[in-house]
């Protein structure tokens, strides 16, 4: 099923863009050395070993929205602050806009591209047209809060200098970027020892002369089931 959004444009005025294919980096940082390092940690949780670096998983086009609330099977879920890169009408049409892939943890050690398939990519709602800014991207700030209770942390902070630029998707991908594509970039590091198993997300793109685009959602466990 597809979806169609609105996105507020940084140069002015809307776009609206019928989304038909997803697909999630993975393991997409520029340093080799630190994505090997997550590798190993995540290998020490149960979670698989990629076999190739960095990784991408076709999603189902349903998973990519904008909601407000996130319905969750149990506690063990949490987001990843990434940008995503949205194909218009032709494949030259591009646009950049932030995205949080929220992942079930608990499934992940089964199968990082079935977690990804258990819950969303949400999107943000102000999109750049990237021909208008590929040659800054490397300055744009990503940085994503947590609240628990009342309580709001910082747990991503960095820019797009950390991750694979989308040149590097664009060539590897070529025409499997068709009109309706959305792909997602893969993380940031996160802070350590601030919990990821949170009750909303907040996560913020920003251009070098602050244009802001903005993903806010909260998460809601659901009730267990009847047996």
């Amino acid at each position: 099923m597809s979806q169609t959004l609105r996105f507020a444009l940084s140069t002015g005025g809307e776009r609206e863009i019928t989304v038909r294919y997803a697909l999630n980096a993975g393991y997409a940082g520029r340093d080799t050395e630190q994505v090997q390092h997550h590798v190993d940690e995540l290998a020490e949780l149960g979670v698989p070993a990629p076999t190739r670096i960095p990784t991408l998983y076709p999603l189902s086009a349903s998973l990519v929205g904008r909601p407000e609330i996130v319905q969750v099977a149990h506690a063990k879920t949490s987001g990843e602050a990434e940008w995503a890169l949205v194909v218009g009408e032709t494949p030259e049409d591009l646009l950049l806009t932030v995205a949080c892939d929220h992942t079930d943890r608990a499934l992940e050690v089964h199968g990082v591209a079935w977690s990804k398939q258990s819950a969303p990519d949400v999107l943000g709602d102000v999109a750049w047209p990237l021909k208008d800014i590929e040659h800054e991207l490397d300055q744009f700030t990503l940085k994503a809060w947590v609240r628990h209770g009342d309580t709001e942390q910082l747990i991503q902070d960095g820019t797009l200098a950390q991750l694979l630029p989308p040149s590097y998707w664009i060539k590897e991908l070529g025409d499997r970027l068709v009109p309706g594509t959305v792909l997602l970039s893969g993380t940031i590091p996160m802070i350590a020892g601030v919990d990821q198993f949170a009750d909303a997300w907040r996560v913020e793109l920003t251009d070098p002369r602050g244009v802001t685009s903005r993903i806010v959602y909260t998460v809601e466990q659901l009730a267990e089931a009847w047996s």
